[in-house]
């Protein structure tokens, strides 16, 4: 069994806007002197950097019988289907079909997902949406997890 692990790196556009929220910040403190638009210029962009990273890189992995993805937690026997999303289909199940109650790891910037089943009858949930830049190892991880376990 192959152990999938995928990390969904920010755009690089959004990175441009962290130097832009620095440059910003450093206009803010102009008046102030040089050094305040130098504090202003590297905190602006530190911090705007540090939320880049963390809203724009979450990971999603299968381990230990389980779907991790972001702070989200799902053991493999509690997903059914799996259905491979490309671009046109991804794009609807993030818009018009998405149901409120389903489990979204959702960035736009990816243009395919993996939509997954929930099974468990005590769960509200009525699937899982995964954006991956790879979806068809992902399903593939999950189909050799369900495989090791029966």
């Amino acid at each position: 069994m192959q152990p999938y692990e995928e990390r969904l790196t920010a755009p690089r556009t959004w990175w441009l806007v962290s130097v832009l929220v620095g440059v910003a910040m450093a206009l803010i403190l102009l008046p102030f002197g040089t050094l305040p638009l130098l504090g202003g210029l590297v905190g602006g962009t530190a911090v705007a950097a540090v939320v880049t990273s963390s809203y724009g890189s979450p990971r999603i992995r299968v381990v230990a019988g389980s779907l991790v993805m972001g702070d989200a937690k799902i053991p493999v026997s509690a997903l059914g289907e799996a259905e491979v999303l490309n671009a046109e289909e991804a794009r609807a199940w993030r818009t018009h079909k998405a149901d409120p109650r389903a489990h979204m790891l959702l960035r736009a910037y990816i243009p395919t997902a993996l939509r997954i089943e929930i099974t468990d009858p005590e769960d509200p949930t009525p699937y899982v949406y995964v954006s991956t830049r790879n979806p068809e190892a992902l399903s593939a991880a999950l189909d050799a997890v369900r495989e090791s376990a029966a």
